[in-house]
């Protein structure tokens, strides 16, 4: 059975003050970093051998996580009567994940290490503890022979295969989360200011004008035409107007874009569009100007044929 040598004193570089995180099981891969403002869920985190903290790719080294522990690690390296005598220790327990497994099918002793060390058949190229180390013991005859390469070395290809898979799924399920929790996000109320500031912003978008009038002077209003007949829809769509302008200019603007018919110079009085403010519920008198005060970015005016009284008549 071959063995994976991710964690420290096997798979990491002994200057490294980081090793990886043993993968127990896939289950179990996913860690948040640590780092402050960072929380980014990784599958193949690193543990840091200062502050013992797990952390990203991108924050594993001490000067990335800005280790309160710095140096912790080489200090512990370098006062370990073992450092004096240029000889290395394991700092932990051998496992499955830091050493490797008798090749033997029914033989579960974890060899190269100091308790165990292990035998190279020359025949097969595989590893054996000492009590299958000859050739009689662990029936090399039967064996194929391995062909280059490390003795007990694991599939790393369909392991790194299958943790790139994982990686890609942990992304993209993260993105959908995300996704899902923006729209379950729960929208303001409709009278509130961040409807009103929302809905703003998307009449902006969606608005149309006269792309002569500056983007400082500019109100954007809801516009509702009238109907010929009482049971049709009425037309309606965003514009925005110069707020300079009179409201009689307001008018013939929005008459023409929405297609409603406007005879107010060859009508009467009674015939009339007017134009009414839905805010404060009064008609806006033609000669008024549309940024006066009264009228604001966000709201509704209706055109209305032959309705109301001119103000101040």
């Amino acid at each position: 059975m071959s063995a994976i040598s991710f964690a420290q004193g096997k798979g990491a570089p002994k200057s490294d003050s980081y090793t990886p995180v043993p993968e127990s099981d896939l289950e179990s891969l996913g860690r948040h970093c640590e780092f402050e403002y960072c929380n980014q869920l990784d599958f193949l985190p690193f543990k840091c051998l200062s502050c013992h903290s797990t952390f990203c790719l991108d924050h594993r080294s001490e000067t990335a996580h800005r280790c309160p522990h710095e140096g912790e690690w080489a200090r512990r390296r370098n006062n370990s009567p073992a450092s004096a005598t240029g000889q290395s220790t394991p700092t932990q327990k051998p496992t499955i994940y830091n050493s490797d497994q008798c090749a033997h099918v029914s033989c579960k002793t974890l060899i190269n290490t100091l308790k165990d060390p292990g035998v190279k058949c020359p025949e097969c190229r595989r590893e054996y503890c000492l009590q299958h180390r000859l050739k009689e013991q662990h029936d090399c005859a039967k064996i194929a022979p391995r062909l280059g390469g490390s003795a007990n070395a694991p599939p790393s290809d369909t392991i790194r295969s299958m943790f790139a898979k994982v990686r890609t799924w942990g992304k993209d399920k993260s993105q959908a989360a995300a996704t899902a929790a923006a729209a379950a996000k729960p929208k303001p109320k409709a009278n509130s200011p961040a409807a009103r500031i929302a809905a703003t912003n998307a009449m902006k978008k969606s608005a149309k004008g006269d792309a002569s009038v500056p983007a400082d002077k500019r109100v954007y209003l809801h516009v509702v035409g009238t109907s010929e007949t009482q049971g049709a829809e009425p037309p309606n769509a965003d514009f925005w107007f110069d707020g300079r302008w009179k409201v009689g200019r307001v008018l013939d603007d929005a008459a023409k874009r929405l297609g409603v018919e406007n005879n107010n110079n060859r009508v009467g009085e009674e015939a009339r569009l007017r134009i009414f403010h839905v805010e404060s519920g009064d008609f806006l008198e033609f000669s008024e100007s549309l940024g006066g005060g009264k009228v604001k970015t966000g709201d509704t005016i209706v055109m209305l044929r032959g309705a109301g009284v001119m103000l101040g008549k």
